[in-house]
């Protein structure tokens, strides 16, 4: 299994994401929308983006264990935020750097960030969704 990330002449070069991934092996693991949610189900992060995001990483991060997958499977993420606005960028950041040092992650993937007006439950503030592929 092969995961190769390209940031193709033009188009912007983003430090913290790559444009592309060309993904080459034999099985395709599609990870739900993860949320701030403990093993027990229990919420993490109340009111607490960056918290939030770094426990919905935690639970990618198990999700893709569970399967004999890792983050360098992974061939794009799509997050989605409640009420997004850019001057929530650091505190999404944040969280998920917290989750990849944390972890010894490299999370740095092709993303869509997507602003929604609400997820599942209230207290819900983010969920992340991976696409990997393994061997």
């Amino acid at each position: 299994m092969t995961i190769e990330l390209f940031n193709p002449p033009g188009i912007p070069t983003p430090e913290a994401y790559a444009q592309v991934s060309v993904a080459t092996g034999a099985r395709t693991v599609y990870v739900s929308g993860q949320v701030a949610r403990n093993a027990e189900g229990q919420p993490v992060g109340a009111g607490d983006l960056a918290a939030q995001v770094e426990q919905a990483y935690r639970n990618v991060h198990a999700a893709l264990r569970g399967v004999g997958a890792g983050f360098q499977h992974v061939a794009k993420l799509t997050v989605y935020v409640v009420d997004w606005h850019p001057d929530k960028m650091p505190e999404l950041l944040t969280g998920a750097i917290r989750a990849a040092e944390d972890l010894g992650l490299d999370i740095v993937r092709p993303i869509t960030l997507i602003g929604v007006a609400a997820l599942g439950e209230a207290d819900m503030l983010v969920e992340v969704e991976a696409v990997a592929v393994i061997d």
